[in-house]
């Protein structure tokens, strides 16, 4: 009770004087914080239901909210910016956009080949969005700082709720397979951004602000880095996965 609040207490007085985002003030680690928690309430929420209609239910629930979120945010900037602006910078092609999608069919229909790419895309996509946002400059409580967690911190949670909740697993040649498929949909996105002259998934240009630690090398050389780092990240997120099954093998 006494940490409730003080959360609230702290939340409080950012309310009463908000300010710019802040990398690791205060509600940036609370949102990370809450990101680790409520997968772990949620998953054992369904566990204890005892029925097979609530794991189902929470699934549909997170699955809304991130639509919901995704949809909310093309309306409001498409008022605000116009449909050039949501074509050349908001279409649903940086791999985040595409998670939110995937995560969210995951969720409804339970396909383990969307799970595939939720897992690895997801996780590893929006962890480190969580952990380094990039360019943002809207603090607690603002629209844009809502909206920009709930989108990232939600497909984390999501997919660790798709893991522990409803028993999806990621396998060996899902990796490889959801690897091909990044490298496939970059591809993809490459043409499209010389077509628009927008940059999708930064193939064009590295992220303006962005704090992550990935893009310290120039364009072009920065992307077949950020393609090796994301395979070892994804070899990162299996691993507990892995050995989970080597314990339970043995």
């Amino acid at each position: 009770m006494r940490v409730v609040l003080w959360i609230g207490s702290l939340l409080s007085s950012y309310i009463m004087t908000p300010s710019g985002f802040q990398t690791f003030g205060t509600p940036h680690l609370i949102v990370m914080g809450l990101t680790l928690v409520l997968p772990i309430l949620l998953s054992g929420l369904a566990r204890r239901a005892g029925d097979d209609r609530s794991p189902a239910t929470i699934g549909y629930v997170l699955a809304a909210m991130l639509l919901v979120n995704e949809f909310t945010a093309w309306g409001y900037r498409l008022v605000q910016f116009g449909p050039e602006y949501i074509v050349r910078n908001h279409l649903p092609l940086h791999i985040c956009g595409v998670a939110n999608l995937v995560t969210a069919a995951t969720l409804i229909f339970r396909n383990r080949y969307t799970y595939e790419i939720a897992f690895f895309w997801g996780l590893v996509g929006s962890a480190n969005a969580v952990i380094t946002p990039g360019a943002m400059d809207a603090g607690f409580p603002s629209w844009r700082f809502f909206q920009y967690f709930i989108a990232h911190s939600g497909i984390v949670v999501a997919v660790l709720y798709a893991t522990w909740g409803l028993g999806m697993r990621p396998t060996l040649r899902g990796l490889f397979r959801a690897f091909i498929a990044l490298n496939a949909f970059a591809l993809f996105v490459g043409i499209i951004n010389l077509l628009l002259e927008s940059n999708y998934m930064y193939l064009s240009r590295p992220p303006w602000g962005t704090v992550s630690p990935f893009f310290f090398a120039p364009w072009p050389w920065y992307i077949p880095i950020l393609d090796v780092v994301a395979l070892a990240m994804f070899f990162a997120v299996y691993l507990p996965v892995h050995l989970s099954r080597r314990r339970q093998a043995r």
